[in-house]
């Protein structure tokens, strides 16, 4: 097994189950316990066990549950980009398939990056601090020390020891709904028995309340927010029915969702049964719900069917995008979810022309020896993938052709991590079996080498519906002819227009050249754009106004950037602002100002953006 992003010695030993047992102290914010690591030999002659670990303390290490029987260790030299190996000489050398078990002692650190610990003041209830995790790709090692390869499936079991009143939640099946009482502790107990990679391990300790939404499905939040949290994601049960609909029955027993405060540097993280969401989505009419229909695909196409390395994480994102969209196309009808695969080549010819054509790194297979893969992060295996997958389907004949397989690939590798090539062997072997030597042929006539492995956008230009795109694309045409054509805006021009139209309308306008002044403050007079708050239109709206330093816009684009710290956003408001002559300095300063406000992970990439740091 190849995986050039761990440090762990994963050819020799994989990691079958781990058990933590940790006390959440916000005092010195950091979490001090142990975990009992559950390994099986692969090979004879097994000397040591090599763990992940990046920026924790540890404190001892022994064999099985006995702290009598200490096991020696080392820790290697600090990598940048991948932490420290933690070396745990075994007392006797292990032959192949030998069950071991390792107790680690140990705390995390300031610097541990998958933990973000929250001043009360920087919560919505301002009364209680607030602690949560983000593990994908590789900051699991920064949490406990681990095996952090996506190849490796592992079950996870948890005692947790947190303050009152604050509760616990993790990607496991919660066992006590009450805490155990213990003085001032609370203690949760929770499980996830189905095989997950470490990635996926998450916890939240915060004021955190619940509603009921579904019969699987609770929301969570901090308690001011929860009744609002509830109302826009009430439709979930929906999107979890017809993902089973497509594939197979759905295995993790919960789907919970769990509104984090505003920090939070994604959309969404899949975590098993408790999904992670930004409260971005929160428009109040639940057009941006979509995104949970994105992370319940996940519950096959990643968390179930996992990625062997993030070499290959188009296993995980193009997949999911394309279940995504079979879900919203069920749901909304067949143009919602082309207009969606629109939207998609938009953001992906975005990032590759940021990145730049030629990147290795866009390609839909990257090589990443040396690179983290945080580094790596953009559409590409989201868009590129699904794009790679539409094309496949539309080439073998459709959806009743590829539909069926899609079934079989979930049962074929549930539970399992793949490579591109386990893929691509069963994709030929599933359409031969099924179909004969027609569809092979078909398959022979994909250039392989230019979809995976070339970079740049992919070589084929899927055709898509255009019915929801044309009025967009028209009044974008109409605000372009303007600069020598003047037209009489009206609000009518966006009446009939979905939220999800107006972010295309606006990304049509900024494909066009940089818009005059006065035509931006026409715009902004007869849509009123400054003043919505549904954050996908204030962001390419904030986008348009700053390519061309429309300098009106800096007061809204700053109190944008520092009330929410989703990196789909952030970082290319921080971009664009930077690249403005006159806006450069207030983007480095805005930064610097509210640095501790972010994640580490979104900190630590605008940083390079505004060439804080070193690239």
């Amino acid at each position: 097994m190849s995986d050039p992003n761990t440090l762990a010695n994963i050819d020799q030993v994989v990691t079958e189950h781990l058990a933590l047992d940790l006390k959440v102290d916000f005092s010195k914010q950091r979490l001090v316990g142990n975990v009992l690591v559950t390994l099986k030999t692969l090979v004879d002659n097994v000397n040591e066990v090599i763990l992940d670990t990046n920026h924790l303390v540890i404190n001892g290490v022994y064999e099985g549950e006995n702290p009598e029987k200490a096991l020696k260790y080392t820790l290697s030299e600090q990598d940048p980009k991948f932490g420290r190996a933690l070396h745990i000489s075994l007392a006797s050398p292990a032959s192949a398939n030998q069950k071991i078990q390792i107790t680690v002692c140990y705390e995390t650190t300031k610097d541990s990056g998958a933990l973000q610990w929250l001043e009360p003041s920087q919560t919505v209830g301002k009364k209680h601090p607030y602690l949560f995790t983000q593990c994908q790709p590789i900051h699991a090692r920064s949490l406990v020390p681990c095996q952090d390869s996506p190849g490796i499936k592992i079950t996870y079991s948890a005692r947790i020891d947190t303050p009152a009143p604050l509760r616990a939640l993790m990607s496991a099946l919660r066992l006590n709904e009450e805490p155990e009482v213990s003085g001032d502790s609370r203690i949760y107990r929770f499980e996830q028995k189905t095989t997950m990679p470490s990635y996926l391990i998450a916890l939240v300790v915060g004021e955190l309340e619940g509603i009921e939404i579904g019969p699987r499905t609770t929301v969570w939040s901090e308690p001011s927010m929860v009744k609002k949290c509830a109302e826009e994601f009430v439709d979930t049960e929906d999107f979890i029915t017809v993902g089973e609909q497509l594939l197979t029955p759905y295995e993790w027993g919960r789907y919970d969702l769990l509104v984090l405060p505003s920090s939070f540097p994604y959309g969404g993280m899949e975590n098993p049964c408790l999904t992670f969401v930004t409260p971005t989505l929160l428009a109040g009419d639940r057009s941006l719900v979509d995104v949970v229909a994105h992370e319940i695909a996940h519950s096959w196409m990643g968390n179930l069917v996992t990625t062997k390395s993030w070499e290959n994480f188009w296993l995980n994102e193009g997949w999911t995008v394309f279940i995504e969209r079979k879900i919203v196309g069920r749901l909304r009808g067949e143009p919602a979810r082309q207009f969606g695969a629109l939207q998609g080549v938009i953001s992906l010819r975005g990032d590759i022309d940021f990145f730049g054509h030629e990147n290795p790194l866009t390609c839909l297979c990257p090589r990443l020896r040396g690179v983290d893969p945080d580094d790596a992060f953009s559409r590409v295996p989201y868009e590129k993938g699904f794009n790679l997958l539409y094309y496949l389907e539309q080439h073998l004949g459709g959806p009743e052709v590829f539909e069926p397989y899609m079934k079989a690939y979930v049962r074929e590798f549930a539970g399992k991590a793949l490579t591109t090539d386990e893929w691509k062997t069963f994709l030929y072997s599933y359409m031969e079996k099924t179909h004969g030597q027609e569809k092979v042929d078909l398959l022979d006539q994909v250039d392989w080498k230019a979809w995976l492995h070339t970079p740049g956008m992919p070589p084929v230009d899927n055709s898509f519906d255009q019915s929801l795109a044309h009025a967009c694309t028209h009044l974008a045409g109409k605000w372009d002819k303007s600069r020598e054509t003047p037209f009489e805006p009206s609000p009518n021009d966006l009446k009939e227009f979905s939220p999800s139209q107006k972010v295309f309308f606006l990304e049509k306008v900024l494909e066009t050249q940089p818009m005059p002044h006065a035509l931006l403050e026409s715009m902004d007079k007869v849509y009123q754009l400054s003043e919505v708050q549904n954050s996908e239109i204030r962001f390419k709206w904030q986008m348009v106004c700053l390519k061309a330093e429309y300098q009106q816009i800096y007061p809204k684009v700053v109190q944008f950037i520092t009330e929410q710290g989703r990196m789909k956003f952030t970082r290319p408001l921080y971009r664009a602002l930077y690249k403005c002559p006159s806006g450069s300095q207030l983007a480095q300063e805005t930064f610097i100002k509210h640095k501790n406000f972010y994640h580490p992970i979104c900190a630590r990439l605008v940083e390079k953006d505004l060439d804080l740091v070193k690239k």
